[in-house]
């Protein structure tokens, strides 16, 4: 506090900095207080005397009375949170003349870190009828079991097992069910039709699907599909008449082709590596193979 004895009127005049570290407590009001309190400095001291020169003295103190800067605000932290995750990962299959291979990857990511470098992505939904999924791997499991509970009322209905081709429809109508919030899983589709001709359906997330010769879906697909393009050279859905969709290949040729296309992707895409898982479907059954990949 400040006191200061006016010539004329033998008043006390008051003037106290006190209410400025409350001000800046107050926030956003404090520099509209520092000002109504200079102005009733001045005001008080015009009241008290007529000196002209005592008040020039008086308005100079208050100009060197420094107006603090606000303080800072503390930035509002939204957080981040998303219902999905991507944890990576390359999925391939080819059709052939009596043959389908479905083959994918082991490692499972999140982010740059490995969860596990032992994680089966595809799945038997029937005898005839292999799935291998990409993407966020809750929604796939949560996919699977949904399949599975379709598969065995279809079962229970029909008494018999659902074909290649009935159970990509159902994928796809599953898929475009939930197309408001829908699973975060990328599909390769592999099997044999009811002519034991190598079928494979792919999809994307809402239940768009068709079926080729040869696909690839997840994290390495653009790597490998440009690879599968120049290799397999499939022929146009546009031409007329309309060709079948299975490759030339023999089965021990597209294991190879499989084989080296993985080899391939893990070079570039650190999402896909660890092994291959690779699903070999014909007339007499169903076999798998696995090859080590890079580990890095």
């Amino acid at each position: 506090m400040r006191k200061k004895r006016s010539q004329g009127r033998g008043k006390l005049v008051t003037r106290t900095a006190a209410h400025w570290p409350l001000a800046q407590e107050k926030g956003f009001s404090f520099i509209t207080s520092q000002l109504v309190a200079r102005s009733d400095s001045i005001r008080a001291l015009r009241n008290q005397t007529t000196d002209d020169d005592e008040i020039e003295r008086e308005l100079s103190s208050v100009r060197q009375i420094p107006v603090s800067s606000p303080p800072p605000t503390m930035t509002k932290q939204q957080a981040n949170w998303s219902p999905y995750d991507n944890n990576g990962g390359s999925c391939v299959a080819i059709a052939g003349r009596d043959y389908c291979v479905i083959a994918a990857d082991t490692r499972m990511s999140t982010g740059y870190s490995i969860l596990t470098r032992d994680y089966s992505k595809i799945s038997k939904l029937a005898d005839k009828a292999v799935l291998a999924s990409s993407g966020f791997q809750a929604d796939i499991k949560a996919l699977q079991k949904h399949l599975a509970a379709r598969h065995l009322i279809y079962q229970h209905q029909h008494n018999k097992q659902m074909s290649c081709p009935a159970m990509a429809q159902l994928l796809s109508n599953t898929l475009y069910y939930k197309r408001f919030f829908p699973y975060y899983a990328f599909n390769v589709l592999g099997g044999l039709d009811s002519e034991g001709k190598g079928c494979v359906f792919t999809y994307d997330a809402v239940g768009s699907y068709e079926r080729v010769g040869y696909s690839a879906q997840g994290s390495g697909s653009t790597l490998i599909m440009p690879f599968l393009d120049n290799q397999l050279k499939s022929p146009s859905p546009l031409l007329l008449p309309a060709q079948d969709a299975v490759t030339p290949l023999s089965e021990l040729e597209a294991i190879d082709l499989v084989k080296t296309v993985f080899v391939s992707a893990t070079e570039r895409d650190i999402y896909t590596g660890d092994k291959v898982e690779i699903v070999i479907l014909n007339a007499e059954g169903l076999r798998r193979e696995f090859m080590d990949l890079r580990k890095d």
